[in-house]
């Protein structure tokens, strides 16, 4: 009897369903936010940003001589809001039948993918262009539309990933901004970055990167007087099989948001009374001075 029912009676065991839900692998958090400037809160359509070249002192010359004025470079820019939302669907007959509720993870993701376009749009910030007004002496504006200029772009035929860094490294002490001159300086390094540094034994040696790196197989902290922030969703650079990253002070880069709506949870009556959950937000970021910006064209 015990043979005939050994395998019967496991039919009626309790089957524990989750009660939770797994998110894929993902990116949650900003992580360029932090590294440049948030202007917080914007209203309107756009904000803008002053940028002021330099003056230089010069001899006084003859007594009792005129004045001689030095008028700086001065211009505004603008950087626009752009809108975007995100909006997840949650069947209200399903709702009964689901142990595991998906509000909270719902949440979650939303806030996640927030924080991952925030990065994108301060990416993109940096290496393309932006609009910038200048006034003549007669009080026409005049628009111009200002590219990151060909002497901040380092293209692949540089040299290798190590000589491109030093490269850029020179290019900020060049402009005076960097640590010298009170910056933080951080750039931007995918996985295929990462293969490359890690396989250059010259790089990975004890006068250039911290043992933590080799132990951990990670770039983390500063090196080369950079702060290395992961980011994977680079732009292709000059060529094919090419891609675009960016090192830039930590005052490149001006940030501003808006929450149209914000997140929260509706009744859709027109879809049945459905349960949703979404927003819209928009978002802004326009760079603030060309020279604090160093573009790297690397091979894949």
């Amino acid at each position: 009897m015990a043979t005939v029912n050994e395998n019967k009676i496991t039919a009626a065991f309790v089957q524990q369903f989750h009660n939770t839900y797994e998110v894929a692998a993902m990116q949650n958090e900003s992580r360029l936010l932090k590294t440049v400037v948030n202007r917080g809160r914007i209203e309107g359509e756009s904000f803008t940003i002053n940028d002021m070249g330099q003056v230089e002192m010069q001899a006084s010359g003859a007594r009792f001589g005129d004045t001689n004025w030095q008028i700086p470079d001065a211009g505004v820019r603008t950087a626009l809001m752009s809108d975007f939302d995100c909006f997840i669907p949650i069947e209200n007959r399903d709702l009964p039948k689901l142990k595991a509720l998906p509000n909270d993870k719902y949440m979650k993701n939303l806030i996640s993918a927030k924080n991952r376009k925030t990065d994108d749009i301060i990416y993109q910030a940096l290496v393309g262009s932006i609009t910038r007004t200048t006034v003549n002496d007669a009080g026409a504006k005049t628009p111009t539309s200002v590219a990151l200029p060909a002497a901040q772009i380092i293209l692949s035929s540089a040299g290798t990933l190590k000589q491109q860094l030093i490269h850029a490294k020179s290019l900020f002490r060049k402009n005076e901004c960097d640590e010298q001159a009170g910056e933080q300086l951080y750039i931007l390094y995918t996985s295929d970055m990462l293969i490359n540094i890690l396989s250059d034994t010259t790089l990975t040696s004890a006068d250039f990167m911290a043992g933590k790196m080799l132990q951990e197989g990670a770039v983390g902290g500063k090196w080369l007087g950079f702060n290395w922030i992961p980011y994977e969703k680079l732009n292709q650079g000059a060529a094919v099989g090419e891609l675009r990253t960016v090192a830039y002070c930590g005052s490149a880069v001006h940030f501003g948001d808006a929450a149209i709506t914000g997140f929260d949870i509706s009744t859709r009556p027109d879809k049945k009374n459905i349960k949703q959950v979404g927003g819209v937000h928009s978002f802004g970021a326009g760079r603030a001075n060309e020279k604090k910006v160093v573009a790297i064209d690397f091979v894949v």
